[in-house]
């Protein structure tokens, strides 16, 4: 199971992750976001980090140079869109990176699989989020899985939201054949952007 730790603000947190073999690491270019990356890192020490784990730049609704921006200061391997981006632009920036399509998820949330039918050929990843009337991402709130389950999706995704240490179980329980991976974030925090790297490595050791 892969993991995905985002919210990262700190590169002393980023070479932490390294250490435990996190799979993926997450910034937050978003400016309405509290774990907003732009500032708090340094670029270059970044860009240059030689790292197993892929550095993923979480983006709300970019115009497509910001992203290229991003790409090139931080060196992304990843670009995750979590706004209203369209199929259109997901597939030509797919061309250059990968691509993972997040959906915010609520009980209104019609089929799933309608949902992204539009985006099947346009990234690499899905990953569902919990939906929030103020808030795109980092709630500390789950959805209701289910739905998840007995959706088709047919690529590889990511759970995300709420999820922290006292959901290990659930997820070991939770069966689809494309659950790719989770995403952990304000669960595992000692404050916004401040991860917690005992709470990170339980999590971890417990997955295994």
């Amino acid at each position: 199971m892969n993991i995905k730790v985002c919210g990262i603000t700190q590169l002393k947190q980023l070479q932490q992750l390294e250490g435990l073999d996190i799979d993926f690491a997450g910034f937050i270019f978003d400016k309405d976001s509290p774990r907003y990356a732009e500032g708090k890192l340094d670029k270059k020490e970044v860009k240059k980090a030689d790292y197993d784990l892929k550095k993923v730049g979480v983006f709300v609704n970019p115009t497509y140079s910001d992203i290229l921006d991003a790409i090139e200061d931080y060196g992304l391997d990843v670009v995750q869109l979590h706004g209203e981006e369209t199929p259109e632009f997901c597939s030509d920036l797919n061309e250059d990176i990968e691509v993972i399509k997040a959906f915010r998820i609520d009980e209104t949330t019609g089929s799933i699989d309608e949902l992204v039918a539009p985006y099947d050929g346009a990234c690499d990843y899905y990953l569902f989020d919990t939906k929030s009337a103020d808030a795109k991402g980092g709630t500390g709130k789950q959805f209701d899985w289910s739905i998840i389950a007995k959706s088709k999706i047919e690529k590889p995704f990511f759970l995300s939201g709420g999820i922290g240490v006292a959901d290990i179980a659930k997820i070991k329980a939770f069966k689809h054949p494309d659950f790719y991976g989770v995403d952990i974030n304000s669960k595992v925090e000692k404050e916004p952007g401040e991860k917690d790297m005992a709470l990170v490595l339980q999590f971890k050791l417990g997955m295994k």
